[in-house]
């Protein structure tokens, strides 16, 4: 551990390729569970960057398409070790996750409902929920510095939960609010919500508030257009492949062009485009049934990784569905069809991070860019507020609040808020203890 009061040394590409194995393994609780993990690393524990230049980042990431906490992960490991860096700390956000899945998703078509499993989930469900309360309480406590903050934060909060206003809706509202509110009143919205910057609480960081962008990170527009080539060249030659083997017809071509563009409609998070995989996986195309999708959901909720890593459970299965190579491979079929749909979701957000992030580096202490991103975390608060009132609905009356009450939830969900809130216990325990408790309470049963 780093002395609190001297800047940590600087951190070797080996220390971070690391950093995001073990990440990539203990990222639960969704994107706001994701990010309270990162903000606890990389800037309390760690202080490899400052609690400003990880908000920063964390801002950019919310307003794009795709899974932000993975956006974010790209962003520092760019920011800290070049292109390479951003890469590798974005693939391995999502890779144990996947072979996780494909694990999980073999054993779900081959071997039906396994009640181990079932009583395994019982009890993570009520403690992913803790979780996500947790980092809306962790983020908030940071980022709602004023009334007026706290003001956006519950506008947002009734927007999406009274009004069912769209996400994106709800970040332009907020950015153009921030935007004026810069110009008029901007002591209100300078770093830290009118008490100028955020209290440096954790000592000095590797890269700190005043630790110039380094050379990689400045903005050229050469390195624009190599972003540009490099990506849509991948894109191009990988479905390219696809259409020269089976046919723009094909499973596979059909699959990689219809998650292309999800990743590109996934503005707020997972549940902002489920609805729309849902209509194409489960109405159009057939790839797997309703209670399937809502099966590999609650997979998604419990494994670490990205949510939006359901897609790869809904690749499995419409590739073992489909048997994309004879009924006597059928896990061959589904494995393949989880990596080209899990290779086509994530594509467009490293090209969006290694696209756009010289830009926003660029804009770093600048009130003109950064008070529209402090009012959109203020109101991103609000959005996780909602997020874990959603999944205490669903946890505690699965059946609607017509049917019975979940009390066994609900102690599990308490135990795991208190263990949180009051004992600061880590997150994979809480993880660990509250799937335990939901076995014992569920195989009995």
């Amino acid at each position: 551990m780093n002395d609190a009061l001297t800047r940590p040394e600087p951190l070797t590409f080996r220390e971070a390729l690391l950093f995001w194995l073990k990440l990539g393994f203990i990222s639960f609780g969704g994107p706001a569970g994701q990010i309270s993990i990162m903000h606890q690393e990389l800037v309390e524990r760690r202080r490899w960057i400052s609690e400003n230049r990880f908000l920063h980042a964390l801002n950019y990431c919310m307003l794009l398409p795709g899974p932000e906490a993975q956006q974010l992960a790209t962003y520092i490991g760019w920011l800290m070790h070049r292109t390479w860096g951003g890469v590798v700390a974005g693939g391995l956000f999502v890779l144990p996750s996947f072979f996780i899945l494909i694990g999980l998703s073999w054993v779900y078509m081959a071997h039906g409902d396994v009640p181990a499993i079932a009583g395994l989930l019982y009890g993570i469900k009520p403690a992913v929920t803790a979780i996500v309360a947790f980092a809306a309480w962790r983020i908030g406590s940071r980022a709602l510095k004023n009334r007026w903050l706290w003001g956006i934060a519950v506008c947002a909060f009734l927007a999406i939960f009274v009004l069912n206003l769209p996400f994106p809706v709800i970040v332009l509202g907020a950015g153009v609010i921030g935007y004026f509110g810069g110009r008029f009143v901007p002591d209100v919205f300078a770093a830290g919500g009118g008490h100028g910057k955020v209290a440096v609480t954790f000592g000095p960081a590797w890269i700190d508030d005043d630790t110039p962008p380094p050379a990689h990170a400045r903005f050229v527009w050469r390195r624009v257009g190599w972003v540009l080539a490099v990506c849509l060249g991948m894109w191009l030659t990988a479905i390219g492949a696809l259409t020269a083997a089976y046919g723009w017809d094909g499973v596979l071509t059909r699959m990689a062009w219809f998650f292309t563009k999800a990743a590109l409609l996934t503005f707020g998070g997972a549940y902002a485009v489920l609805p729309y995989v849902y209509q194409g996986a489960v109405e159009n195309y057939q790839w797997l049934t309703a209670m399937q999708m809502i099966d590999g959901l609650a997979l998604g909720e419990t494994t670490p990784g990205p949510l939006i890593m359901v897609v790869s459970f809904v690749g499995f299965v419409g590739g073992w569905t489909k048997a994309v190579f004879g009924p006597e491979l059928l896990f061959l079929s589904g494995a393949v069809a989880a990596a080209v749909v899990t290779f086509f979701t994530f594509l467009p957000s490293f090209f969006l991070i290694l696209l756009g992030a010289p830009f926003i580096e660029s804009t770093h202490g600048n009130l003109r860019f950064t008070a529209p991103l402090t009012a959109i975390t203020a109101a991103v608060v609000g959005v996780i507020v909602n997020l874990a009132v959603f999944f205490a609905y669903h946890v505690l009356w699965p059946q609607g609040m017509a049917g019975r009450f979940e009390w066994a939830s609900a102690v599990i969900g308490l135990l795991a808020a208190l263990t949180l809130f009051r004992f600061k216990v880590g997150v994979i325990p809480v993880i660990v203890a509250s799937g335990l408790l939901g076995l014992a309470w569920h195989l009995p049963r």
